[in-house]
């Protein structure tokens, strides 16, 4: 009688249980070590005392402090102030992309982009290159305007926040259902009526979610109010001098909670608003037509010249100024600024691309694996490893860094070996922007129907097969898009890693405050101006490489 074995089935099905279990400890170990923990570290620095010792005394001591209850009013009225006129220009701005017939649309919409290719700080540079005490307007025209503090970071931050603003209103207007708009009509309602009563409330949920992250990105942004708020100052700068100049890492701890905070509800509530939205779009919708009108699209299209001239200006001027010999006292062109004389020259520049790619490939490869266990292992733990993975939207770049040096900058540590080096700098940059990235991942697999798995599983495919022969080979434009997005994030990154660099792993995007900060203007701009051309070459080659296989797909099908 012969004897069947069924000990390599089994082997099998033991061996698919492991890689699911390693996969899922993949995915939930570096969330808990580079997120949790670091938190954890702040949270607890915050309540300990010199002596050892537990209570509420940092805060109440630093609370009864009337100069750093002024330091936090000034946080909250420009951050508000800043997010007010922000969603107001971007939602200006989207509605007519989105809802006028006005040309060159691509053109003004790569203008209004152009702050997310460079370092937060390069706005800031930009108006105090113009309107500084040593600015070319007031030695032009003999003027003293004073730009430094309140006016300073709310005009700078405002145009920092701006893209960011408008990519989301953008995405909320559209869509719409022309039948709303035709029953509006035939009801006798004005275009501004209309505008009240039928666009506004459809785009509610984007303009609110709109609000809680611009409110987060002004409030947590630390390179503009570092270059031009002068003596007024915000929590991001406050947190910067504290740990850095006077090694209070206590106060470092405690403005790092309150920073926290208002990040963190602003973010909450943002995810409460997304899961309250109702569909604006059915199966029996028709696509709104967008119909010339000559008086409202020539109001739309001198609003956004007008937009985007500011924009290139202030962008303009930093070029230029990379340009010129001696801003603005000797404005004739010389390359002179690309020779840098500062100690390491270029080096910063080559650590932050290759930082950069390997943010990107790490990046491609911890959130796609967290995203993947997510959707499709779904089990009791992966519910925590969803929190963990959106909870960096809640965390600004300087306190994440901040938490790096307080859990990691400690030989008993394990993670101390890699402390100071290009990898803890990647790895920094992957968790400060690890929601997003997430967020990117997940929507390109929840995209991928579930009969794939299904018939799969009925051909006798395993997991693993599933995965490296279906699932991945579908997602692969999402991963490269995921890729561009981290290198993008990682060459002008600041907030997130200005504690963690060091004279030899030292970045681009810090080279640029600190050579502003030490009177190097010009090359300060031409750092800038190298970062920023970095950053659209990757972005313009990542765009042929999509084209070269869309068009080589379709050959190949035709």
């Amino acid at each position: 009688m012969a004897l069947t074995i069924k000990w390599p089935e089994t082997v099998s099905r033991i061996s698919e249980r492991h890689i699911k279990i390693g996969m899922t400890l993949a995915a939930a170990v570096p969330l808990t070590i580079f997120i949790l923990y670091p938190l954890w570290a702040i949270l607890k620095l915050s309540f300990q005392h010199t002596d050892g010792s537990w209570g509420v005394d940092n805060f109440s001591q630093y609370f009864s402090d009337p100069g750093f209850v002024k330091i936090i009013s000034n946080s909250f009225t420009v951050s508000i102030s800043a997010t007010f006129v922000t969603i107001i220009l971007a939602y200006t701005f989207a509605y007519a992309m989105r809802r006028s017939s006005i040309p060159f649309k691509p053109l003004w919409s790569f203008i209004a982009m152009l702050p997310l290719f460079s370092p937060s700080l390069v706005q800031a540079l930009g108006f105090q290159l113009l309107l500084g005490r040593n600015g070319v307007i007031n030695r032009t025209f003999g003027t003293e305007l004073d730009i430094y503090g309140f006016w300073g970071i709310f005009l700078s931050i405002t145009m920092y926040a701006l893209p960011h603003a408008i990519l989301m209103l953008s995405a909320a207007l559209a869509v719409a259902d022309s039948r709303l708009y035709e029953s509006a009509r035939m009801l006798g309602g004005s275009n501004w009526r209309i505008f009240w009563t039928v666009t506004l409330p459809a785009t509610r949920y984007g303009l609110m979610s709109a609000v809680f992250i611009v409110f987060t990105i002004v409030i947590t942004d630390f390179g503009n109010p570092m270059v031009i708020g002068g003596n007024y100052g915000v929590l991001a700068t406050e947190i910067y001098n504290q740990v850095s100049g006077q090694a209070n890492f206590n106060l470092g701890a405690v403005i790092g909670i309150i920073l926290l905070l208002p990040a963190g509800i602003a973010v909450i509530v943002e995810r409460w608003v997304s899961r309250h939205q109702s569909t604006a779009i059915t199966d029996g919708s028709v696509p709104l037509v967008i119909k010339p009108n000559r008086l409202f699209d020539s109001l739309m299209l001198a609003f956004v010249v007008l937009l985007c001239s500011s924009v290139l200006v202030i962008i303009g001027t930093v070029v230029f100024a990379s340009f010129v010999k001696l801003w603005p006292y000797n404005m004739s062109l010389t390359l002179a600024n690309y020779d840098v004389d500062v100690q390491g020259g270029y080096a910063p520049v080559w650590t932050s691309i290759w930082m950069s790619c390997l943010t990107a490939v790490l990046g491609i490869i911890m959130v796609t694996i967290a995203a993947f266990v997510i959707h499709k292992l779904a089990n009791s733990l992966t519910k925590f490893l969803y929190f963990l993975s959106i909870l960096p939207a809640a965390v600004p770049g300087m306190v994440l860094g901040l938490g790096y040096i307080f859990a990691f900058n400690d030989p008993d540590n394990p993670v101390y070996m890699i402390y100071g080096t290009v990898l803890l700098l990647a790895i920094n940059t992957i968790y400060h922007y690890h929601a997003q990235g997430f967020l990117i991942a997940t929507t390109s697999l929840k995209q991928i129907s579930s009969t794939f798995d299904e018939a799969s599983a009925m051909l006798g495919g395993s997991f693993l097969y599933t995965m490296r022969k279906i699932t991945l080979p579908i997602i692969w434009p999402a991963m490269i898009s995921l890729g561009v997005f981290f290198f993008m994030r990682a060459m002008v990154t600041l907030a997130g890693v200005i504690f963690l660099v060091n004279p030899s792993n030292n970045l681009a995007a810090v080279s640029v405050l600190l050579l502003d900060d030490a009177g190097e203007t010009s090359q300060a701009a031409a750092f800038s101006t190298i970062i920023m051309v970095v950053v659209i070459g990757v972005l313009v080659v990542s765009q042929g490489i999509f084209r070269f296989f869309k068009v080589r797909n379709v050959s190949l099908i035709s």
